[in-house]
């Protein structure tokens, strides 16, 4: 297992910073300094290594959130929290990505839909049902359409026919979008809350 654990985090980590396309498997084999035969002694195809690299990627990001969600003081607290989550794997990651396992690679690409429709869907509902009660949004606000709403918007960001790169950053369209959304669901103490916290990021990223 330690040689398919070399693999698989090798692949893993040229896979992100590449794109999955850019990345064969001589170049993974060669960046191993191992054959390609060796490795298909433990990856059948490239699309099986791409499952594994996935499965590393959407646990990780599980264990991120959970984490999250546990240490928050409250749910616009966890919502900043997952921005900055969202910041840090943009900054790792090759947008391209996506793109990559919808067109070329269906398996690693329904396993990413099932995580978002199933895991992620479970914790943004809650995150919105844990603002009404702290009265932090507005308690009229539907939460199945805002959910589904802040799901599909905030894969938006890899569209590159929508924000295509080099114009903006992820990382921006990331910050503006999360903002324009959250401002919409607070209520008066939730966007005092809000500001708060943006000061506190701003005087940060200053020092």
């Amino acid at each position: 297992m330690e040689v398919r654990d070399r693999i698989v985090k090798k692949a893993h980590e040229l896979f992100m910073r590449y794109g999955i396309r850019s990345v064969s498997m001589d170049e993974v084999a060669s960046q191993l300094g191992m054959s390609k035969k060796t490795i298909y002694q433990f990856y059948a195809d490239k699309d099986s290594l791409v499952e594994d690299v996935i499965d590393i990627e959407l646990h990780e990001s599980e264990c991120t959130c959970t984490n999250h969600k546990a240490l928050s003081s409250n749910a616009i607290d966890e919502i900043f929290l997952a921005m900055d989550m969202m910041q840090e794997l943009l900054s790792r990651m090759n947008p391209n990505v996506i793109f990559d396992m919808e067109k070329y690679h269906p398996n690693a690409f329904k396993k990413y839909n099932e995580f978002k429709n199933k895991f992620l869907y479970t914790m943004i509902k809650q995150n919105l049902e844990k603002g009404k009660e702290e009265g932090l949004y507005r308690p009229e606000v539907n939460t199945e359409i805002m959910t589904r709403f802040r799901l599909a918007s905030t894969f938006l960001v890899f569209n590159p026919d929508l924000f295509p790169l080099g114009k903006h950053s992820l990382a921006t369209v990331i910050i503006e979008t999360t903002d324009n959304f959250l401002c919409g669901l607070a209520t008066a103490k939730g966007l005092k809350l809000i500001q708060k916290y943006k000061q506190h990021r701003l005087k940060t990223t200053t020092l």
